[in-house]
């Protein structure tokens, strides 16, 4: 249906072109923008057009249209808000959802643009009140009702008694003191959110200086700021039990119905279920949901019948108890989720509903009528390489699944899969503040149920062994994540599998044992984007498996041939060299290009064929959405969480992020254990439902991540406060220390080096890395991306001349500012002082520890003791230990006269942690400080005069390390 654009209001020019809010109120009707300083701030009299532009992954742009009106709005502001609702539609295309907002009735979407509320004020244009400015009255008592566990909806109400109930929670904000009234029916999340409002008063109406107080039902006057609250009322008197209205049992049993729009009638429309097939394009029709009604118009429809299905939306909503309905207009092609879901079959959403062709006509049109149409539709796109967000230098360790059994795997092997086979590996990196642990199940494509179900349970204890603290992750084979790719760097696929259930399998079902042989033909495909991300996969050995966007890997026997496609890269053709290190090492391969083949290569693939040139395709990037879950009887409920952030995760509640591509489940450290212990099942029945109706995969890679241990790959969909995740309490107590407080309390732990690079490795390897004759043994313990100077630590302690792993060295970072570089003439001493230093630390405690106790008078002069430097190895050797020994006499001496004199002496009962009667006002990070010398030695088996030397000489020995480099 072509829309007329010469009646546009010239105020929308150039709207929606870019992600973000722009709002128009409605002045002597016209729409007039609202200057950003003013979002959200909204008066009672008044009537506004809200409009949210999103960009999306894809790279579009996506529009949500809302007109607002306030309780003392006039029907002429509000009718002219619904018709410069439709001018902005019309300008953007035709293609946005239209959304009616009453006061006191928002939708869960609209709220979620002004966090943490919205509180209308009083006056209007046309309306002939007066905009009252706070700033310039006196401050006038006033009662809130809030209600909302994920958005708050907040209310003003009579200041009095007969306000207040048990099921909501209140505000009461007085000249000097904000109380929040809890409810005893309220929930914990909803009095946390409820916070939020109260930390919103305090900082708009008291700029940040006024006292909070919470209040519980229930608490009498014992309670000194429960007896101050009562008081504002004139003192205690019960409250009365609230009675579930009419509106309430109604929407517990309203079905939708749908009605088609002829002749300005809306008619029923007959039918056993409801199905895509019953609305007609050509037609328009309402859904009647109760609290929302769906206005659904075809694309070719007329401009009079949706004009007629918006009169009889309005109209319906003059019945009892229907004004606070949300009334939602939706062109056919853009339906939201919440209306699809209304429905029982719905084919899979097409993204692609526009074609550029239509794009530049409706441009075109647009720019006819006087309007920038540029950026309207399209956003730029992102293009980078997909990054995954996790320190790549950490510890690797991987097994194998045999029956109901795991086999730790070797080094050589950790990186070798087999497609009929599970495994299992933990993965160790560090985090900010201690070590951090992924633990993963990977699934073959041809595993039996048997061992998987055995991996399941194998790596849910081993996250039991790390009191749950570890992300658990379970991948499928063809399905992994960048993340997995990345830990591994080096990841090998095989056909077959040798485990006792593949095997078992194969003999019962008299199926061909595909298993891969070194001295077979096989055909492997390599993949990846660079040393730190390579794949070699295992495909059938036909020459319709090659494709012209990779390379390939053949060999029979002792023939080996390269394959590079007519589209690959020199990226490409490098992965090649590495991974073929690991397939067939010390073999000079038969380089082949696409074109250019001999007849043996053809024979060895059972003669030439067609085959594919496209890429495949990766699953492209979509919006994550965030879903709060809730599981009884096997029922799983969602609910939509819009405009998420941080504090939307409850610590008491699971919540689902949906990244299309990865499935992430968070629970909370306060949820119900039992549900805890679903969380895998719980997101296999989200998986199963597909509440965003996008097909799903079973495979899809799920992560299960316990409060307080978030991975990067996950926290970087928020903006992620670390301090919050560590809080104790549940999700009220939190947000009532941190109103009270301010801040959220910072964590005490020295905090751990931030990543700067989440590969791990150089991306560009310099030449000498790139020569296969420089790769390293299998046998060789892996170094992943550690310091310059602690690889040459560690290259004294391996093997130099077995080297034959494709994967290379790590390279060596450029340390920021003026890195120091190890002069090759002096090799052969540092190796000598690393040799003494490493003894050193192996040393027995009686010679760690001397016998003597050096005198707290004893001073050396480090003027009078500076060693010098000498050029041979001997020298170095003994520079080395003695500027050792001389910054262990002054650090012995100096401990010697910070010895702890005076404290308190505690049992040492009363210092544990479990105590019943624990000792406060004490450094709780020095307990053993506080215990007498004989309980001391006791405990520790050592005096604490010889444990701090201890601790000491060991500190100082890491300190002269770090010099030495």
């Amino acid at each position: 249906m072509a829309v007329s654009m010469k009646d546009v209001d010239s105020a929308f020019q150039g709207a929606g072109q870019k992600a973000g809010l722009e709002i128009w109120r409605i002045e002597n009707f016209h729409p007039v923008p609202v200057p950003s300083s003013s979002y959200g701030k909204f008066f009672t009299g008044d009537s506004y057009v809200i409009l949210k532009t999103t960009a999306l992954k894809s790279g579009s742009l996506q529009h949500d249209i809302h007109y607002w009106l306030g309780k003392d709005t006039s029907q002429d502001e509000a009718g002219t808000a619904a018709i410069k609702t439709v001018e902005l539609d019309a300008a953007l295309g035709g293609r946005a959802v239209q959304y009616r907002e009453v006061q006191g009735h928002e939708t869960e979407k609209f709220l979620s643009y002004f966090k943490p509320c919205i509180i209308p004020q009083d006056g209007g244009i046309s309306s002939g009140f007066k905009h009252t400015e706070t700033n310039e009255r006196e401050h006038v008592t006033r009662l809130f009702v809030c209600r909302g566990k994920h958005v708050v909806n907040v209310k003003e109400v009579p200041f009095a008694r007969s306000s207040l109930n048990h099921d909501d929670i209140f505000i009461l904000d007085s000249e000097s003191k904000i109380f929040q009234f809890s409810g005893s029916n309220s929930s914990i999340q909803e009095r946390a959110k409820a916070l939020e409002v109260v930390q919103y008063i305090k900082e708009t109406y008291h700029e940040g200086k006024c006292e909070v107080a919470a209040v519980e039902d229930g608490k009498l006057m014992a309670d000194a700021d429960a007896g101050e609250f009562w008081g504002c009322f004139g003192g205690f008197a019960p409250l009365p039990r609230k009675i579930a209205s009419e509106g309430d049992r109604k929407a517990e049993t309203f079905s939708a119905k749908l009605l088609c729009v002829d002749k300005g009638q809306a008619v029923p429309v007959e039918a056993d279920s409801l199905t895509r097939k019953l609305l007609d394009t050509y037609k328009c029709y309402l859904l009647d949901c109760d609290t929302e009604i769906y206005v659904w118009m075809g694309r070719n429809s007329s401009l009079a019948q949706r004009k007629a299905a918006s009169s009889a939306a309005e109209e319906s909503l003059l019945e009892p108890g229907r004004p606070q309905a949300h009334v939602i207009r939706i062109i056919e092609g853009f339906e939201t989720v919440m209306f699809r879901s209304k429905f029982e079959q719905w084919p899979q959403k097409n993204d692609a509903v526009v074609s550029d062709e239509s794009r530049g006509k409706v441009a075109a049109f647009l720019k006819r009528q006087g309007l920038n149409a540029k950026g309207i539709n399209k956003a730029s796109p992102a293009k980078d390489e997909p990054q995954p967000y996790i320190d790549c230098s950490g510890n690797l360790q991987v097994w194998h699944i045999n029956g109901k059994n795991k086999i730790l795997l070797p080094p050589s092997d950790q990186s070798k899969f087999y497609s009929g086979d599970c495994y299992i590996f933990q993965y160790a990196y560090p985090g900010e503040e201690k070590e951090e642990y992924l633990i993963g199940t990977w699934f073959g494509k041809m595993s039996v149920e048997e061992e998987r179900t055995a991996a399941i349970s194998l790596a849910n204890k081993m996250v039991e062994n790390l009191k749950s603290q570890a992300v658990l992750a379970r991948f499928y084979e063809g399905k992994e994540p960048i993340q997995l790719f990345s830990i591994f760097q080096s990841f090998l696929v095989f056909k077959g599998g040798v485990s006792s259930g593949y095997k078992k399998f194969v003999k019962e079902n008299s199926t061909t044992d595909e298993t891969y042989s070194e001295e077979g033909a096989a055909l492997f495909r390599i993949q990846g984007s660079g040393p730190e991300n390579m794949q070699a996969i295992q495909v059938e050995p036909v020459a319709s498996s090659l494709n012209s966007s990779y390379c390939y890997i053949l060999h029979s026997g002792s023939i080996v041939f390269t394959w590079s496609g007519s589209l690959t890269t020199s990226v490409d053709q490098e992965l090649v060299e590495r991974q073929l290190d690991l397939i067939k090492p010390n073999v000079q391969p038969k380089t082949q290009k696409e074109g250019t083949e001999t007849e043996q290569f053809w024979s060895l693939l059972g003669g030439k064929s067609e085959h594919p040139s496209q890429k495949i395709g990766k699953e492209p990037e979509h919006d994550p959405h965030l879903f709060s879950c809730t599981f009884s009887k096997g029922n799983l409920k969602v609910t939509e969480i819009f405009n998420f952030t941080q504090d939307d995760l409850m610590t008491e509640d699971l919540f689902i992020l949906d990244c299309h591509s990865d499935i992430y489940v968070w629970v909370g450290q306060q949820l119900d254990p039992k549900i805890r212990l679903q969380a895998f099942s719980i997101a296999e029945k989200y998986i199963e439902q597909d509440f965003l109706m996008e097909n799903l995969s079973r495979e899809t890679p799920l992560y299960i991540i316990m409060e307080g241990s978030e991975p990067p790959f996950f926290t970087r969909f928020f903006n992620w406060d670390s301090a919050k995740s560590s809080m104790h309490g549940n999700s009220f107590q939190r947000k009532l220390a941190m109103v009270k407080n301010g801040v959220p309390p910072t964590p005490d732990k020295p905090k751990r080096r931030t990543p700067t690079s989440y590969a791990g490795r150089s991306s560009v390897p310099d030449k000498s890395q790139r020569s296969r004759s420089m790769s390293f043994s299998p046998e060789r313990v892996r170094v992943r991306g550690r310091s310059p100077a602690f690889n040459a630590l560690a290259a004294n302690f391996e093997n130099p001349n077995a080297r034959n792993l494709s994967t290379p060295p790590p390279a060596v970072r450029k340390p920021s500012p003026k890195p120091v570089m190890l002069d090759p003439s002096k090799v052969a001493p540092k190796s000598g002082a690393i040799a003494v230093l490493s003894a050193s630390f192996e040393r027995p405690r009686e010679i760690m520890i001397p016998k003597s106790i050096i005198p707290k008078s004893l001073k050396v002069s480090p003027e009078n003791n500076k060693p010098k430097p000498e050029v041979n190895a001997k020298g170095s050797i003994a520079t080395l230990n003695t500027r050792m020994e001389t910054l262990t006499i002054q650090e012995d001496a100096k401990e010697g006269e910070a010895e702890d004199e005076g404290l308190p002496i505690f049992p040492y009962e009363r210092l544990k942690t479990t105590s019943t009667n624990p000792v406060t006002d004490i450094d709780i990070t020095k307990r053993e400080t506080y215990l007498s010398s004989a309980e001391f030695k006791e405990k520790f088996g050592m005096t604490k005069e010889s444990f701090y030397k201890l601790a000491k000489w060991k500190q100082n020995r890491l300190k002269m390390a770090l010099q030495l480099f």
